[in-house]
Order: C-alpha cells, then sequence, then structure tokens
C-alpha cells in the first residue's frame, strides 16, 4: 500500500495543494483543518507521515508534535510561513523530521516527504548489511528500527534513526556536520548546521533519560563521534 500522509493546515487551499502535489506522486492523503482533529486522527493510526502547520488557532502544530512524541515517533515535517532560525531550531528540537516554509515548492515538499519516508520506511536493507548494530549498551534494529539501550526501548524520529545509524556503523570515527546531514536527508539536500545539531542534541537527551549520558562526543571544529564508552550504565 502506498504511504499514508496526514496533511493539517488550516488554509483550505493550502490543503488542496498539498493533497493534489501528494496525490500525483502516488500517496495517500487525508486532510484536517487543525490540531484538534489532527490528533483525532493520529489516535485512529493507519498515517505513516504528518505534514503539520504551525500556525492554527485551536492547538498549534508544536503543541500537536509535544502531544505525539509523547507516545511515538511517527515522522512529521513542519509547514509554517514563520521563517526566523528560533522556530526552524524549536520545532526540531520538540521532534520534528523536517521544516519547509511557505511559499513553498509542491516539488520540494514531496521530495523532503520521500525523502523522510525512505528513511523511516521498515522494509530489509537491498544490500548485505547485517540487520543490527550493537555497540556497548546500544542496540539498533535497521529491519525493526527500533533502538535499545540496556532493557531500555527508545523512540527514534526517522532523521535521528538515520544519524545515529551512521554513527554505529563506525564506532569511534568522527562524523561532520555534511555527513551526517547525507546520511540523514541523502545527497542533494541542504539543511543549516544548527539542524544536525538539534537532531544531535535530541539524540543524546533520549539516551539521558535512560542512563546513557555522553553517548556522543563533540569534536570541536570537526563534528560528533559515537563514544561508547561514555555512554554505558553505571
Amino acid at each position: 500500500m502506498a504511504p499514508r500522509i496526514l496533511v493539517v493546515d488550516d488554509e483550505p487551499h493550502i490543503r488542496d495543494v498539498i493533497c493534489f502535489a501528494l496525490e500525483r506522486a502516488g500517496l495517500i492523503s487525508t486532510a484536517v483543518r487543525g490540531g484538534i482533529e489532527a490528533m483525532a486522527a493520529f489516535r485512529r493510526g493507519n498515517i505513516d507521515l504528518i505534514i503539520l502547520d504551525i500556525g492554527m488557532p485551536d492547538m498549534d502544530g508544536l503543541e500537536v508534535c509535544r502531544q505525539i512524541r509523547k507516545t511515538s515517533g511517527l515522522p512529521i515535517l513542519f509547514l509554517s510561513a514563520r521563517d526566523e532560525e528560533i522556530d526552524r531550531v524549536l520545532g526540531l528540537e520538540i521532534g520534528g523530521d523536517d521544516y519547509v516554509t511557505k511559499p513553498f515548492s509542491p516539488r520540494e515538499l514531496i521530495a523532503r516527504v520521500k525523502a523522510i519516508l525512505k528513511r523511516s520506511g521498515n522494509e530489509a536493507a537491498p544490500d548485505r548489511r547485517h540487520a543490527a548494530l550493537v555497540a556497548g549498551e546500544i542496540s539498533l534494529d535497521r529491519h525493526g528500527r527500533t533502538v535499545m539501550f540496556g532493557d531500555s526501548a527508545l523512540a527514534m524520529t526517522a532523521l535521528e534513526f538515520a544519524i545515529l545509524e551512521a554513527l554505529l556503523s563506525r564506532p569511534g570515527m568522527v562524523f561532520s556536520r555534511e555527513q551526517l546531514m547525507q546520511a540523514a536527508y541523502g545527497a542533494g539536500t541542504y539543511v543549516a548546521d544548527r539542524t544536525i545539531d538539534s537532531h544531535i542534541r535530541n539524540i543524546r537527551a533520549k539516551f539521558t533519560a535512560v542512563g546513557g549520558s555522553g553517548i556522543i562526543a563533540t569534536v570541536h571544529g570537526i563534528g560528533f563521534k559515537l563514544s561508547v564508552e561514555l555512554g554505558r550504565k553505571a
């Protein structure tokens, strides 16, 4: 079945444009007008990704994301007329996977949706890589799209999963922000360094919450690396 996309925006014209672009791309779309309806649709399930407007009157997109992230790593792409960097960083720090500003190109929006879906898909990888990556207390299942720290399961967004997967594939190797950007978004996509830093901050916070501090070390002037020896449970 084609991926199912929930479009959440209080502007009918924007909903129509997005749904038309999604359907042309072979995706299944459902549209709702606001945050309260979005939460009801999320609870019903059968959604693979949410395109979520930030500025809505009943419940804004940031609050919708906060509520969803309490129980789910469902991919979320923010859509907003606000282009200030603080909005971008805040949206990513509370668990968004990507951010597109209005006015937007439907072609770019679809490309970003497909990139997120590719990273969050749970089909077996077509190459000969092992399904599981293990380092210290950390285990990552590529096929099941799960991350464990000891006995604790961690809910990761699609992009957080991709970044952690890259770091786990080469424990101790220092990855530049550009390398992590390519691992998460694919080649040819540019995002600001602050975006990668926000995802790293989120990953660290999730490990720290289950007793795994120091999982990712910053190598100043270069990038980041996995630091398993600092991430073991006490």
